[in-house]
């Protein structure tokens, strides 16, 4: 397949928006550095890596940007490298038929966790050796957890191969996937200098034209107190990004978890600013850090069950998944709720929230002090 030129673009983005003009004035649409990115993006982490699943997702991406969703989410290692590839296969249908540009769309993808191919090798750790190491790619001793790499050839590689399967020239957000997984082996100096050549090799790429943005898609590492071991300060972070470029650095995003049950990046304090303590989302918008969130929804448990009182509090909606999903993407500071959607129902049940006005800063703030 000929890969799409191109990269998504302020023109590009807006000329998608003018398609969605009621989701443009219900406030779905906000900008990432530039560019309008809808406030709900498909995630492609859950499911088993076979062809069902595949043809699910396929047709689950290609109604979600038929409805206004402009953020697509995926990562290497999800699913064996099968969801990026799945991606890949919906944007290239899309674009020859006409239905869509690339310039209309963000994609976005990660690296570091080490990816089968396709699935489970029987033998892992021999798969690892010719796949990596008698390459070249990376050294055995490079590996941390079992699982995860983070120096420069790696990086590079894993980029390359994720742009073959996304069949893109450019992906526009390339997350270091869960950097602070380095913080159980190595310390804290060495995994700042692991990161810095890291970032080095990413502006790099990002002058190539391989990729636009980069930032880093964590797990713990943002939410947790700065006196736990894999804490990650966004500040010392981007403080690096701008030691290695400047003020013209790509490092423009970060993705943490957030929902209804993981509320750290709005309430809890765990990073800071001007030597004030305040919590990620605030700190992010001060620092002009645009802020996506995974498990919108905790991978399902938060679709159902929800109590009483919030369903009261974010009327106007009809399930419990539109709910949480409206709890997200109406949070003071967040940008995109990435939610994982494998199938056009459930599409077309999370889109339906684009169409809702995002609920008032202050209302939101109460209703997590209600709910707690």
């Amino acid at each position: 397949m000929v890969r799409p030129a191109g990269r998504a673009t302020a023109e590009g983005t807006r000329r998608y928006v003018s398609r969605f003009t009621a989701l443009l004035k219900a406030g779905h649409y906000r900008d990432l550095q530039g560019l309008a990115a809808s406030s709900i993006g498909l995630g492609t982490y859950l499911g088993p890596d076979d062809s069902l699943t595949d043809r699910c997702y396929i047709e689950a991406i290609t109604e979600a940007v038929r409805s206004g969703c402009n953020v697509l989410d995926s990562a290497i290692n999800y699913r064996c490298q099968r969801s990026e590839r799945c991606i890949g296969t919906a944007l290239t249908d899309l674009i020859e038929s006409g239905s869509l540009r690339r310039d209309e769309v963000i994609v976005a993808t990660k690296g570091g966790f080490i990816p089968f191919d396709g699935s489970l090798p029987s033998d892992p750790d021999d798969y690892f050796r010719r796949t990596f190491v008698d390459t070249g790619i990376a050294a055995a001793e490079d590996v941390v957890a079992g699982c995860h790499v983070m120096t420069p050839s790696y990086i590079r590689n894993q980029l390359a191969k994720s742009l073959e399967n996304l069949n893109l020239e450019c992906v526009d957000i390339y997350y270091v996937h869960n950097p602070e997984t380095q913080l159980s082996e190595v310390d804290r100096a060495e995994f700042l200098r692991r990161l810095r050549a890291v970032f080095e090799c990413l502006e790099a790429e990002a002058a190539g034209g391989r990729l636009q943005f980069y930032g880093t898609a964590t797990w713990d590492g943002y939410r947790n107190d700065a006196s736990e071991p894999d804490h990650l300060s966004l500040a010392d972070i981007l403080g690096i990004a701008r030691e290695v470029a400047g003020e013209k650095h790509r490092f423009r995003v970060v993705q943490l978890p957030y929902n209804l049950a993981m509320t750290e990046a709005l309430v809890r304090p765990t990073q800071s600013i001007d030597g004030q303590p305040a919590p990620l989302l605030m700190v992010a918008g001060r620092l002009g850090v645009y802020t996506m969130s995974s498990a919108s929804i905790l991978q399902g448990k938060l679709a159902s069950g929800l109590p009483p009182e919030i369903s009261q509090r974010l009327d106007g909606l009809s399930t419990d998944a539109q709910r949480a999903i409206q709890f997200v993407r109406s949070s003071p500071g967040l940008g995109t709720a990435l939610v994982g959607m494998k199938s056009r129902d459930h599409v077309r049940e999370n889109m339906a929230v684009a169409a809702a006005p995002p609920v008032p800063g202050a209302e939101i703030r109460s209703l997590f002090r209600k709910a707690g």
